[in-house]
């Protein structure tokens, strides 16, 4: 399956969860670099004083669960031999677990 496919709707649909997985490695990212939320963001998500004291605990998971989001979506978009894309699911499976690590292991 590659981004020619005959459905557009399928196509569609895969582009925006690349898009929205690139949104979420640059805000995880950010957060985790600048050590701080953005003020829409504490504000639509009304976290608690707790929440707030750990952004490079949630932007580290976000960063890794984007990048992850991102590694699956690969070979849905472009033509890659079976034994890439069976790698490129693995990287993607690792990339979860070391997410769900971070946010479990990291408590500041």
């Amino acid at each position: 399956m590659i981004v020619d496919d005959s459905d557009p709707v399928w196509a569609a649909l895969r582009l925006v969860s690349v898009v929205l997985s690139l949104v979420v490695v640059v805000l995880g990212v950010r957060v985790a670099v600048t050590r701080r939320f953005p003020a829409v963001w504490v504000r639509a998500a009304r976290l608690t004083e707790s929440q707030r004291s750990q952004p490079l605990r949630r932007g580290g998971f976000l960063a890794l669960l984007g990048a992850s989001l991102l590694v699956q979506q690969v070979p849905l978009l472009a033509p890659v031999p079976a034994v890439a894309g069976r790698a490129l699911f693995a990287l993607a499976l690792l990339l979860l677990m070391g997410a769900v690590g971070w946010f479990v292991l990291l408590r500041r």
